[in-house]
């Protein structure tokens, strides 16, 4: 526990400068906050589920392993969290709205946490942030995806279902540049869950509900501010799409999450959240913008644990003529034309997986989207 330990007293005195330090209850309270996710952090766990009936729950390599033999209650889960929640989500959640948010504690680091209600009952899940800001080579993708942090314009969609890891991955992409160029980078987040030192480049992060209203009043004072690099947190409504469509375009670097399990999907749902006779034209505008799409998922290994599986596309002219006549079935093949260039498939990534012996053979095929192309690769 020594090495737990001083990175935890290292990481403190970081925090300190960079965000505002909130508890609940005393630390040594069987009923602290603190308490759990002190065991989240020891145990090297992914969550910490508060639920009124059942104890403190630790989700660690996919296993549900419980904290204590304390069965909660709801005001002891009210009572850990409510201190945590700020006034203006506390509103919201007093009017029925589950809340995101995310919060730091003092040797403990920076979490991500959803308060919700179940059976009308506090209920709360708490995610695990890293320690720092990952790099690339922690996430252990099956291919380099450094490539992307190395554009200059345009527009990287990274997609995947939730929980897959996406924010995770821009963080790291972010984190690349940061370490690698002089560059004025602002990210739009809602919350933000990875708190950006300044290395060498010049990071603003702008978190709705704060700092902005909503996404597109966050990013149009964004394009005011001389950026270089865009973050985009969600890609949630029309009119933050269009804006991001159109900072690419002119000249930045946007890189943006949406939920999408596939290639072909991450494209469509950007010319589809508009009105049918907007769709034509924002696809044009879609395939001169995009430079990169990156989808991604969290496979299970022979272990218990999670590894990233993903595709990535580099856009190339090709592809931007399939994304103009709405021939989205057809991108996968610019994958292979676009090999030498970056570009890989989910089933070559799936296969790498089983060649490392991570993953069972069986289990990567039946996650293949194309079952014949696995097979055809040997591992």
């Amino acid at each position: 526990m020594g090495d737990f330990d001083d990175d935890l007293d290292h990481l403190a005195s970081e925090l300190n400068l960079v965000a505002p330090q909130r508890t609940a209850e005393a630390p040594g309270s069987p009923r602290s906050i603190e308490s759990w996710l002190r065991r989240l952090r020891e145990l090297q766990g992914s969550d910490l589920l508060l639920v009124a009936g059942a104890p403190p729950v630790v989700r660690v390599s996919g296993r549900l392993v419980p904290t204590s033999e304390l069965v909660l209650g709801p005001d002891d889960i009210k009572a850990a969290v409510i201190p945590l929640v700020p006034a203006r989500l506390q509103e919201a959640y007093g009017r029925g709205t589950a809340v995101d948010l995310a919060f730091t504690i003092r040797g403990l680091g920076r979490f991500r946490m959803n308060f919700h209600r179940e059976h009308g009952r506090p209920a709360a899940a708490v995610r695990a942030l890293p320690l720092r800001i990952p790099k690339i080579a922690d996430l252990h993708f099956t291919h380099d995806i450094g490539v992307l942090s190395t554009l200059q314009r345009g527009l990287v969609l990274i997609g995947g279902p939730t929980g897959s890891g996406k924010t995770t991955t821009l963080a790291a992409l972010i984190g690349d540049i940061n370490t690698r160029d002089p560059r004025h980078i602002v990210t739009v987040e809602d919350p933000i869950e990875y708190e950006h030192a300044h290395v060498r480049s010049l990071i603003e992060q702008i978190e709705i509900g704060v700092d902005a209203p909503d996404f597109p009043t966050a990013l149009r004072s964004a394009l005011r501010q001389a950026p270089d690099v865009i973050v985009v947190g969600e890609m949630r409504d029309p009119e933050t799409m269009r804006i991001a469509l159109a900072a690419a375009e002119t000249g930045h670097l946007v890189f943006a999450t949406v939920h999408a399990t596939d290639m072909a999907a991450a494209v469509s749902r950007i010319a589809d959240a508009f009105p049918t006779e907007r769709q034509n034209a924002v696809r044009q505008e879609l395939a001169m913008a995009l430079s990169a799409v990156l989808t991604q998922s969290l496979i299970p290994t022979t272990s218990g644990a999670l590894m990233p599986a993903a595709e990535l596309l580099l856009v190339s002219y090709g592809a931007r003529q399939h994304i103009r006549k709405n021939a989205l079935q057809h991108l996968h093949q610019e994958i292979t034309i676009t090999r030498k260039a970056g570009s890989f498939t989910f089933e070559e990534s799936l296969a790498k997986l089983v060649e490392q012996g991570v993953v069972d053979r069986d289990e990567a095929r039946v996650r293949a989207p194309h079952p014949e192309e696995f097979d055809s690769i040997r591992t």
